[in-house]
């Protein structure tokens, strides 16, 4: 429907469509919690799960509730919002819309470091500190060499990423072809994404919370930068000031999640992706329901690597492969018919 035509039924469907959105979210967050409260190693009932979350039932079943399973869907949420979230912020940052939380290569920076640092025996908290720094000396390196070059664009950004991502993929390779057999195992079970070594999930609940408070005001702004830079400035943004901004916050929330969980692909290319074929490209909305729906991916898909060849364990990123694959597919296919 264009609105130019009708505004008064382009806003009353659009109020249509956000309301239903708004239901199946809500709906999505609950199945989500359920789904992974109740599968896993041990698979229990609803009738369990309920008596446990009152303080009834089996002290077992309490713990694996209370210490195991609530724990971890937490950490899923805020990871799974986070990527969602840093997806969102690059496919504008950078106007491409295979844009993800990977692509500028500061989660191989993390992934550096994490390597390095169980090669060399390091406990957890130092392999995930290590991580974090790692992260953080790719995103100041990356503006470096992208400043070096010339002004900060999106595109010098994007090329700059590329090549860096390509060179932290090389060393990772490398790191792997010289580690020891007894920390190989683990080094690809964390690159392939795994929220069971998190340090748990108030980092990354608060980062998630806070980003979406910070972020809500700009969005006018991203909305705007949508159109390109040059027709931002024109509208008085100050567009160099928001792309180094956009890339920070984008860049700490990539760090965050792959220090909390690894390598986890396809949240941050296809969340931002469904919630705009849902609710448009208004950032007000796109924001707040792309945390939500990446969060509840992720549950879904932690919950799916937990329960699928149980007693053993799935990455979790090859979970979120196997559904980000098909469901990009039929985005890309309704998208090219409309």
């Amino acid at each position: 429907m264009d609105w130019r035509k009708d505004p008064a039924a382009w806003r009353q469907n659009s109020r249509r469509r956000l309301s239903a959105t708004l239901t199946l979210t809500g709906v999505l967050c609950i199945l989500a919690c359920f789904f992974g409260l109740t599968v896993g190693g041990v698979p229990l009932s609803l009738h369990q799960v309920s008596g446990a979350l009152l303080g009834r039932g089996a002290p077992v079943i309490r713990t694996i509730i209370w210490q195991l399973r609530i724990p971890r869907i937490l950490l899923a949420f805020s990871v799974g919002g986070l990527l969602a979230l840093s997806g969102t912020l690059l496919q504008v940052l950078l106007r491409n819309s295979l844009a993800d939380p990977y692509v500028l290569g500061v989660s191989g920076g993390a992934a550096v470091a994490a390597l390095l640092s169980l090669i060399g025996g390091l406990p957890l908290y130092w392999v995930m500190g290590n991580a974090f720094l790692g992260s953080a000396a790719a995103t100041f390196l990356l503006l470096l060499l992208t400043r070096l070059t010339g002004p900060i664009t999106p595109t010098r950004l994007l090329l700059t990423g590329i090549v860096m991502a390509s060179g932290f993929g090389a060393i990772v390779t490398l790191l792997l072809a010289l580690s020891p057999d007894p920390t190989l195992h683990t080094m690809l079970f964390w690159l392939m994404g795994n929220l069971g070594y998190g340090p748990g999930a108030r980092l990354s609940l608060l980062a998630l919370v806070l980003a979406v408070v910070l972020l809500w005001p700009l969005a006018g702004p991203l909305h705007e930068l949508l159109r390109g830079v040059d027709a931002a400035q024109s509208l008085g943004v100050h567009t160099a000031r928001l792309l180094i901004g956009l890339y920070l916050v984008a860049s700490l929330v990539t760090a965050i999640a792959v220090t909390d969980a690894g390598m986890i692909g396809f949240v941050g290319l296809i969340v931002p992706h469904m919630v705009r074929f849902a609710v448009g490209a208004d950032h007000r909305r796109l924001l707040p329901l792309a945390a939500l729906w990446g969060g509840c991916l992720l549950v879904l898909a932690d919950a799916l690597a937990r329960s699928l060849v149980a007693p053993q364990e799935l990455p979790v990123g090859v979970l979120t492969a196997f559904l980000g694959i098909p469901l990009f597919l039929v985005l890309l296919a309704r998208g090219t018919r409309s």
